[in-house]
């Protein structure tokens, strides 16, 4: 089976390898598959213990797409064919995997570049917040868009989101607003902006630099490259950072209730006014999860993130309105969904309890957690 990850270890200057991983499935926009998933997580473990790979580079095939988000189409078709209890295993199984590949790029014990040329949105915002490196391109067009498909900003965004600065994180929730590669680097998404037509030279770069360098004075070679290329770049000018000042306004306030009814209701006009209608149409109980989540997530580890997210997300999977957001954004396409009514919002804390199905008691991620800090404890 096609694993939709083209992977190579290219030959540096200096005797060492250049770890290479490449989404390759242009046609979905490279779309995080499980498949996919497994692959990459496969590969970087391999290369994080093998002593001739210096460094990993994360990149997408194609001119559209670095990562366009999760492959969540193949939930609706597996809902129609499952029972809950597979259901669960399935939906399970995915989130899992895929937050312990985020968690394993937070974490890499190697210099990882990833470059986010073209979209990056859900899924693919996960792998760009965690690598050591964050590259955009003039190109790069970056986005959390799940209140439009029933979910809410997962693979780590309750962390990251809730550190952007002032409330520019709730807005990308809330109204899936895209930003650019200036915004990016505005917000503290990125690193570097570089040129899309000096990806040869990136490439060209990384395999010149000295290798036999480590620690500090490696991290220092690498950003000194970077920013000779990012010397070059022009990017456009950013989409969401000149509108700081009135998003904040409008953000004001504790009360999701509050800030949505002066959101609706307020005089905008443009790029405000389309985010502000993509939040409107969007699911109330996920626009409750993010609000709540963003709250949390600033006093959360990354871990305790990825752990919360995983019972967050297999949730909205088997109650929530993800099938139907899925359905009517991608499968029907007639963008309609028949969200569930503001009285599920009452039950948004069984959300956060972990579903009793398939003789499955706990969340694996809280259990990891509470294993390792058992662990600590005896060795103090």
């Amino acid at each position: 089976m096609r694993e939709g990850v083209r992977a190579e270890r290219l030959p540096t200057r200096d005797g060492r390898w250049l770890g290479v991983l490449t989404l390759d499935s242009p046609a979905s926009l490279n779309a995080l598959s499980l498949p996919m998933i497994q692959a990459l997580t496969r590969h970087l473990r391999d290369w994080e213990q093998d002593p001739r790979v210096c460094a990993v580079l994360l990149e997408g095939a194609g001119e559209k797409a670095f990562c366009a988000g999760g492959d969540i189409r193949s939930f609706y078709h597996e809902r129609q064919r499952m029972s809950d209890g597979e259901l669960f295993h399935y939906a399970r199984d995915f989130f899992l995997q895929e937050y312990r590949l985020d968690l394993l790029i937070h974490q890499y014990g190697k210099p990882l570049v990833c470059l986010a040329d073209g979209i990056c949105m859900g899924g693919g915002m996960g792998l760009l917040a965690g690598a050591r490196f964050r590259l955009v391109t003039d190109s790069s067009l970056l986005a959390m868009p799940e209140v439009s498909i029933g979910l809410y900003p997962d693979v780590g965004a309750s962390w990251w989101l809730s550190r952007l600065p002032g409330r520019l994180g709730l807005w990308l929730g809330l109204t899936g607003a895209r930003c650019n590669g200036a915004d990016a680097l505005g917000l503290g998404l990125a690193d570097w902006g570089l040129a899309r037509t000096d990806r040869p030279r990136l490439m060209a770069a990384l395999l010149a630099l000295d290798w036999q360098q480590d620690g500090e004075a490696l991290d220092d070679a690498l950003a000194l490259c970077f920013s000779a290329l990012a010397a070059r770049a022009t990017l456009p000018p950013p989409l969401l950072l000149p509108w700081r000042e009135q998003i904040e306004a409008l953000l004001a306030g504790r009360s999701l209730a509050g800030v949505l009814a002066r959101l609706f209701e307020a005089p905008l006009e443009g790029a405000l006014a389309q985010q502000r209608e993509t939040c409107r149409g969007g699911s109330p109980l996920s626009r409750a999860l993010l609000w709540r989540q963003y709250w949390q997530g600033r006093h959360l580890s990354l871990a305790e993130a990825f752990a919360e997210e995983l019972t967050l997300s297999v949730n909205c999977v088997l109650r929530g309105d993800f099938i139907e957001g899925v359905r009517a954004l991608l499968i029907d396409k007639d963008k309609e969904p028949h969200w569930q009514g503001h009285e599920a919002l009452d039950g948004i804390a069984d959300f956060y309890r972990w579903p009793a199905l398939a003789g499955e008691t706990d969340n694996p991620l809280w259990r990891g957690l509470k294993q390792q800090a058992d662990k600590q404890g005896r060795a103090s």
